[in-house]
């Protein structure tokens, strides 16, 4: 079995859709989503619909939670709490009830799946080193653990101690926990704009990154046309 692991489309579906066929092209029978389905970018209802579709395990993000919700968005970064506003008025109110549904953390199979963090998954921590990551293999009783949240593909390992290494290709072994970020479908952050999801290969126990090009000068006409902020359509060039 071949599992393709994403997470952070954010209303992306060019590179969610080059995502998917990739995945295909890969021999993926199975898809789990990490969340942050909405959010930022111009494709919200079309996004969730996809995943719908595949009828995948899927788990909440931050911005799941804040889309299908009518709470105040006034502390959050203004660019992020426009993108909300305006995300808020695309989906339909079945489809905010399937995102406020979602659970936080699931298992599958043999390992567990979050948006965030295991510790306190409802309130969003980032994990951006290994010292972050120490307070997740405290929660985490499985042997992997995949996550998202930061939108920067990132394996922490513990051993006899915790240490980080390169999110390319990562063999699961014997006596190790993995706490694998498998990066961002629709929004990168690591300098580097193209799409980032994972496979996992369970009867070779390996894990594998990808990273595609998408149409995105199509994603950034769409985020113009909306009327959303600019600095999101900047920003997916970027990487950042």
């Amino acid at each position: 079995m071949r599992i393709a692991i994403f997470g952070d489309i954010h209303a992306n579906l060019e590179a969610l859709e080059t995502v998917l066929a990739d995945a295909a092209d890969q021999g993926c029978t199975d898809y789990i989503c990490l969340g942050d389905v909405v959010g930022y970018n111009a494709d919200p209802a079309a996004c969730l619909e996809r995943i719908r579709e595949l009828d995948c395990p899927t788990v909440k993000g931050n911005h799941d939670e804040d889309a299908s919700g009518q709470h105040s968005l006034e502390t959050m970064n203004p660019v992020a709490a426009a993108a909300l506003e305006w995300t808020r008025l695309q989906l339909s109110e079945e489809q905010r009830t399937w995102l406020r549904r979602l659970r936080m953390v699931r298992q599958i199979a043999d390992f567990t799946v979050v948006h965030s963090t295991l510790d306190q998954p409802s309130n969003w921590n980032y994990v951006t080193n290994r010292f972050d990551a120490m307070s997740n293999f405290s929660y985490q009783f499985t042997q992997l653990c995949f996550h998202g949240h930061t939108h920067v593909p990132r394996v922490y390992i513990k051993g006899s101690k915790v240490e980080e290494v390169a999110a390319e290709s990562v063999a699961i072994e014997d006596g190790s926990k993995y706490f694998v970020n498998v990066g961002s479908v629709g929004q990168p952050r690591d300098g580097d704009w193209r799409a980032s999801y994972a496979i996992y290969d369970l009867e070779h126990k390996l894990i594998v990154f990808r990273r595609l090009e998408y149409d995105i000068a199509t994603t950034q006409a769409k985020i113009r046309e909306a009327g959303l902020p600019e600095m999101l359509a900047e920003r997916i060039a970027e990487g950042r």
